[in-house]
């Protein structure tokens, strides 16, 4: 895992607008009229409406897809009772992921109430707002009153996922584990280390999958749970079956499956050697375990574990539950969270970690396979497929258990429109990190004497992406590290003008004049011009001394294109390099070429180009729909434009017929499937989600690509060049440490595939 320093927690947090979330209008407000509608006098209407029935409510307003994230701040995280100001961070944090794995709004809720019937009552004022209610770091034992009180007095789906959510995904890695271990829960012994909520919630619900209670083995900071026991309370006594005392060592003694909530270094290897055959061990303290990943399998090859840390096979992370299970609910108009639709969000976990993984779930983890194993127990969380697999599953049991205001009866209709809610596509920034984190290269800086370049370097290197090699004036790239405290674990750095690269300049200097002895350039003039940084750096590239280049952010564009084209070339069978912007928006990643080199291409260019983007975007795991630009529709208005995108269109149906692609078409058309079906029923286009724009001439794709650059709040990342032998990447002049880290893990991929 990256290393997260104080500084960049802080920065992230407060930079542009302080916090992680807003609030951001569904409807139109441009017009005076529009304003009407929305406030005084229209919003009249619709209350009227809710006032008759109150089930309107649903209908007229957000309050079916919006939770409330709710904490008093008694137990945040591993920080414990730090106030309900203090918790906001954390409950924002939440919000973001409910929103991004389920496409589910929230408000996060801070209450000052640490007195339970003063955080109940509060919290039952304010129900009326919200369609769920997610219950977050409250502390024990007034988390369980408070979680069962507002079950029983709201009508609305209510979960403290800091008891359910590790309880759900664990029993999930229980039952798979089991079935590799071919051990049958009603018989197994198991070991629980700690007895907060969520240890409690974890037991209970092993227990309502069919372990016994005198199977379980429970212990707090005070020992086993057990009927000697005078200190306990209810939700502890129901675990209190054992007579004798047991010690926590003497515990492990020929136990098939470990429990750990407690805290890292309570396990030794020894209690691990004592347990039965094929032992089972789930040790989910965070940041540390009860014992580590390595400890545990160097003592026994026939381990099953699961951690809470993302380094390791089987991460019990709650994300692969609680967004869809509110997700489910939400959509049924579900009145509670009940135990048929926590255990129907257990099996349709477990069932989907036996499922064959999609490829670009392989490709973002790095492995060559993933299959149902002991490394495979549970989906991984960037599985596109736990919307449309969780979320039916538990509404489907929300309406099986009569608790369902809004039953779904097309099933198929409903998993579609999650798969179309989010989809892969909006997670592409996502994917490129774990597709780069997976084979890191070594990238030069080209410009290592800028600030940002310097601050990208270093993050780039945490992350994992890539080996960071600083070209530029040894000392001035020295004073802007402890200027700026920037840490590297180690890098390397290089001045190209240095008496140490004399021997190098030279080498580099031959070989590009014999690239280029017959296009006007002298061998003393070739060695001279490695004291160029782009051309030094492209250099480096062409001879194999790193994988990468980025560069531009000080120099102008074609500056560092033109040494890019002269080194390295090339791809073969291409004629033509294109300049691909990405932005990343909410209907997914727009594609826009050639946005930066190409002046006024020809028809016979645009087909190259469309076609060399396609394979640049497959890369990504994104299936290409391809719009070519006009200011024309399929004909309506000739001109030179107009017909040279008509015959680039022509020619690629002609040599590539698979690829999804027409033209020419005005961009309204092209991202409006209403629009299109409306009057172009008969284009390739029709019924698609168009994801790529190819534009007739470098002004109006550089102009478009700006204007949504601009408009657009997503990650950017380019321009990406598309046709060279080897991964050169230019950045805009102005990049923010943000682009600059993007392109970095493009220009990694990028190295990857070539």
């Amino acid at each position: 895992m990256a290393k997260i320093r104080k500084q960049d927690a802080l920065d992230y947090h407060s930079s542009g607008k302080p916090g992680k979330i807003e609030v951001i209008p569904t409807k139109p407000y441009a017009s005076q009229r529009d304003l009407s509608l929305a406030y005084s006098p229209g919003v009249a209407e619709p209350c009227l409406r809710i006032a008759e029935d109150r089930n309107d409510v649903y209908k007229y307003t957000s309050k079916g897809n919006l939770v409330a994230v709710i904490s008093n701040g008694t137990a945040v995280l591993g920080l414990g009772d730090i106030g309900p100001e203090a918790s906001k961070p954390v409950m924002e944090g939440k919000g973001l992921l409910f929103k991004i794995f389920a496409d589910i709004d929230v408000f996060d809720i801070e209450i000052d109430a640490t007195d339970p019937e003063h955080f109940i009552q509060t919290v039952k004022a304010i129900a009326p707002t919200f369609g769920g209610i997610n219950l977050e770091d409250i502390k024990a034992p007034e988390a369980f009153e408070i979680e069962r009180r507002l079950k029983d007095e709201l009508d609305i789906p209510i979960m403290h996922d800091d008891q359910h959510g590790t309880a759900i995904i664990s029993s999930a890695a229980l039952l798979n584990a089991l079935e590799l271990a071919k051990k049958k829960i009603s018989r197994v012994k198991v070991v629980v280390s700690g007895a907060g909520p969520s240890a409690l919630s974890c037991a209970k619900l092993y227990h309502a999958l069919g372990a016994k209670k005198e199977n379980i083995f429970m212990f707090d900071s005070k020992g086993l749970i057990s009927a000697n026991r005078k200190d306990l309370d209810e939700y502890k006594s129901f675990f209190a079956v054992h007579k004798k005392d047991v010690a926590f060592e003497d515990a492990f003694k020929k136990a098939d499956v470990f429990l750990g909530l407690s805290r890292g270094g309570l396990v030794s290897k020894e209690m691990i050697k004592a347990m039965a055959k094929d032992p089972i061990v789930f040790a989910l303290a965070n940041p540390e375990p009860e014992i580590s990943y390595k400890d545990a399998t160097s003592v026994r090859k026939d381990i099953i574990m699961a951690t809470g840390r993302s380094d390791h096979p089987n991460q019990v992370n709650n994300v692969l539950g609680f967004p869809f299970i509110f997700r489910g609910a939400l959509d049924v108009r579900a009145t509670t969270i009940n135990e048929e639709m926590k255990l129907a969000a257990v099996k349709s976990i477990a069932a989907l970690a036996k499922e064959s993984i999609p490829e670009e779930v392989i490709e973002a983890y790095g492995e060559k396979n993933i299959s149902f194993g002991r490394e495979q127990i549970i989906p991984k969380p960037l599985d596109p497929r736990l919307i449309y697999k969780v979320a039916p599953a538990v509404a489907k049991a929300a309406v099986d258990s009569k608790v369902a205001n809004n039953p779904i009866e097309d099933w198929d209709s409903y998993e579609m429109e999650l798969k179309n809610r989010l989809g892969l596509d909006n997670k592409l920034i996502r994917n490129i990190t774990q597709k780069a984190q997976n084979s890191p290269k070594r990238v030069v800086f080209a410009e290592a004497d800028n600030i940002k370049i310097l601050k990208a370097a270093q993050t780039a290197q945490e992350e994992g992406v890539c080996s960071p090699v600083l070209l530029g004036n040894k000392q001035v790239i020295l004073d802007l590290i402890e200027e700026y405290s920037i840490e590297f674990s180690e890098v390397e750095i290089t001045d190209p003008k240095s008496k140490e690269e004399k021997e190098r300049r030279k080498q580099y200097g031959l070989e590009f004049f014999e690239k280029r002895k017959r296009k006007g350039i002298t061998e003393f003039e070739a060695i001279q011009i490695m004291r160029e940084r782009n051309h030094f750096a492209a250099m480096m590239v062409e001879s194999g001394d790193v994988d990468a280049m980025i560069s531009g952010i000080t120099r102008n564009y074609r500056d560092v294109v033109r040494p890019a084209i002269q080194t390295v070339g090339l791809q073969k069978d291409m004629t033509k390099v294109a300049g691909m912007y990405i932005l990343d928006t909410k209907r997914g990643p727009l594609f826009l070429a050639d946005t930066t080199i190409n002046l006024n291409p020809t028809a016979e260019d645009i087909a190259e180009i469309t076609s060399n983007v396609a394979k640049t975007i497959r890369k990504f795991k994104v299936t290409p729909r391809i719009a070519l630009l006009s200011y024309s529709n399929f004909g309506s208005s000739p001109g030179e434009d107009s017909a040279k995108m008509a015959k680039a269109t022509k020619m690629l149906h002609e040599n590539e017929p698979n690829l999804i692609v027409d033209g020419e078409v005005q961009a309204n058309f092209a991202l409006n499937n209403e629009l299109m079906n409306e009057k172009f029923s008969f284009s390739t286009l029709s019924n698609k989600k168009v994801n790529t724009l190819i534009f007739p001439n470098l002004s109006s794709g550089n102009i478009a690509y700006k204007l949504l650059q601009e408009m657009t709040e997503g990650d950017a990342i380019g321009p990406v060049l598309v046709g060279l032998k080897k991964s050169i990447h230019v950045l805009q002049m102005g990049s923010s440490v943000r682009e600059i880290i993007n392109m970095v893990k493009v220009a990694v991929i990028d190295a990857q595939n070539k």
